[in-house]
């Protein structure tokens, strides 16, 4: 059976950063407070502020693409960021394609504040779907 783990997830955006936390027992995410993103890397003392308060044993950041798959500047931006988290924090981190996320959320004028976060939040439940631990049933 596999160790529970604590995932903290990433909306990625060159204006806000949102966040979302989770475990794999639920399989579900919380979106925590958006962190204001800043040219100069300040926003990594944010990041390192929720990274020592949840401890998390992974990391998510969603990878936007074009409809059709394509990778655009904003790929990059978000590539780019995901390999500093990584490179500072030294834990382990999946890409999770986030195409529709933000789509999906603009719709309900109630997210306005929170979009960016619960972005990360679907990001976070995304990954969650597509890493779920096989059931394994014992006939011995």
């Amino acid at each position: 059976m596999p160790k529970p783990m604590t995932v903290l997830a990433f909306d990625y955006g060159t204006r806000r950063i949102g966040l979302a936390v989770g475990n794999s027992i639920t399989a579900s995410g919380q979106a925590l407070p958006v962190i204001a993103a800043k040219k100069d890397g300040g926003h990594f003392t944010q990041i390192a502020a929720r990274i020592a308060e949840w401890a998390p044993d992974h990391l998510v950041v969603g990878l936007p693409c074009h409809p059709d798959g394509a990778e655009h500047a904003m790929t990059v931006k978000a590539r780019r960021f995901g390999q500093q988290l990584q490179g500072r924090f030294g834990i382990p981190l999946t890409w999770v394609d986030e195409r529709y996320t933000s789509a999906v959320l603009e719709s309900d004028p109630t997210m306005r504040d929170q979009l960016d976060s619960e972005a990360a939040r679907l990001i976070l439940e995304q990954f969650f779907l597509e890493h779920a631990a096989p059931q394994s049933h014992s006939l011995g």
